[in-house]
């Protein structure tokens, strides 16, 4: 059986429409009543997204574009993962352990934007998250979390990777999923 042609999963919608009860683009969190924003991701409840790595590279900008494509023939919610470094260091200096906070909202209208201009604002199930860490293990761990039908990543360019080894090969071995590599 083709998986393209297979039918949904009781619940999912059907390829190509978007699931009434689920925005296209995710929501910002509600605030608190004390005033106060919310900082927490609020629970994901995914089934079967594509999962797309991004870094901002040329080829993950065609990872993008071709996750966004396979989101949209499955009829499942495209979901981006962006891996930032830990975002700790020392001062050298004073030898304090630093951490750089980074502005979430402004991160994810970047990815969003991104998407918009790789795609041509098509109508998706789009969500978007951030995590710390190895890019390699990360990518696997969300892909596991949400149970992902495919994770698409963009080739590596650096010839250093073709020596110590890159994301894409450490996904090709470790992870739970198909692992498609987009030059």
């Amino acid at each position: 059986m083709d998986q393209a042609e297979s039918s949904p999963s009781p619940g999912q919608p059907e390829p190509g429409r978007p699931d009434p009860g689920r925005p296209a683009r995710p929501d910002k969190p509600a605030p608190r009543p004390d005033g106060h924003a919310e900082h927490e991701v609020p629970a994901l409840r995914l089934e079967h997204p594509v999962v797309a790595g991004y870094d901002g590279s040329a080829s993950s900008r065609n990872a993008l574009a071709y996750a966004a494509g396979l989101s949209l023939r499955l009829g499942r919610p495209l979901l981006i993962v962006y891996v930032c470094s830990s975002g700790v260091y020392c001062e050298p200096l004073t030898g304090q352990v630093v951490g750089v906070p980074r502005d979430a909202d402004a991160l994810e209208r970047w990815l969003l934007a991104e998407l918009d201009q790789v795609t041509g604002h098509t109508e998706i199930d789009v969500h978007v998250r951030t995590r710390r860490g190895s890019p390699a293990r990360e990518l696997a761990a969300a892909a596991e979390e949400f149970s992902a039908d495919a994770l698409v990543i963009g080739a590596p360019t650096h010839i250093w990777h073709r020596i110590a080894g890159s994301v894409s090969g450490w996904l090709a071995r470790h992870a739970r999923c198909p692992v498609i590599v987009v030059p």
